[in-house]
């Protein structure tokens, strides 16, 4: 994620001074609150193998903000490794209670893979998980952009026993070196290819690639913002092994969740 100035944000936390100290009492008081979104599996018995994780921010009258609304304010003033600390020290808690699913993916921020302390932080709170329990997702933006610092990452997350998913792949580009080279557990289709395959020889190619690719490096395939009955059709006939959206599960409070 790209950090921008505070004046830039519409969020509704970005007036004024106190924004961070805000930022700070919410993440103290527990004012955050876990909603995921349930992946499914296209073949197989495990019919929802995974979810991602939603943060939603607890406001007046119990409304819920989107991370849209507060995300900005933590980039800016750098307080993403607190944010995801707190989100996985959460998680950590949910799937030890017993959860369905049992594995959760999280999107990780720029800053916290800056974070040489981050890994260490994850591999004593995950340390009495069962292995992958956890996969951390890297935008494709990251990946190529700042392939050493993610490099050295993955690799601390993997030695705590954590997964990785690249996220939103082909948004920029189809460049497979980066894949071969990280080996991730899975990969994200980008929606802007995912919704076009009812329509796009191009999108269909491109979705192909990465699934010959994945069958030889040895990761598994997710198609993103699936919303058609069509396009899931699609997906099973071109042999793709997950898919995610609001067509195929609207996102749930975690501790409301039931798959």
């Amino acid at each position: 994620m790209q950090d921008k100035p505070i004046d830039q944000t519409d969020s509704a936390l970005a007036g004024g001074l106190n924004a961070a100290s805000r930022l700070r009492q919410a993440l103290d008081n527990d004012e955050f609150a876990l909603y995921c979104q349930a992946v499914l599996a296209l073949a197989g018995s495990e019919r929802h193998p995974m979810a991602e994780i939603l943060v939603r921010l607890r406001e007046e009258e119990q409304a819920m903000l989107p991370p849209g609304e507060f995300l900005p304010v933590f980039e800016h003033y750098r307080m993403m490794p607190q944010l995801d600390r707190w989100v996985v020290r959460k998680v950590v808690q949910h799937i030890a209670r017993g959860s369905t699913p049992k594995r959760f993916t999280i999107n990780i921020s720029t800053q916290s893979i800056d974070d040489a302390e981050f890994p260490q932080f994850f591999t004593a709170e995950a340390r009495a998980l069962p292995p992958r329990s956890i996969l951390f997702e890297i935008a494709e933006g990251d990946l190529l952009a700042r392939a050493e610092p993610v490099a050295r990452f993955v690799a601390a997350i993997r030695a705590g026993n954590g997964g990785v998913i690249v996220d939103g792949f082909g948004r920029k580009s189809v460049s497979f070196t980066p894949l071969k080279s990280l080996k991730p557990d899975f990969v994200k289709i980008d929606g802007s290819i995912t919704r076009k395959l009812l329509t796009s020889e191009v999108a269909r190619t491109k979705l192909a690639a990465v699934q010959r690719v994945g069958t030889a490096v040895g990761f598994g395939v997710i198609a993103e913002c699936v919303e058609e009955q069509e396009v899931l059709e699609r997906l099973q006939a071109l042999g793709v092994g997950y898919a995610q959206g609001f067509g195929i599960h609207t996102p749930q409070a975690i501790d409301a969740l039931k798959l």
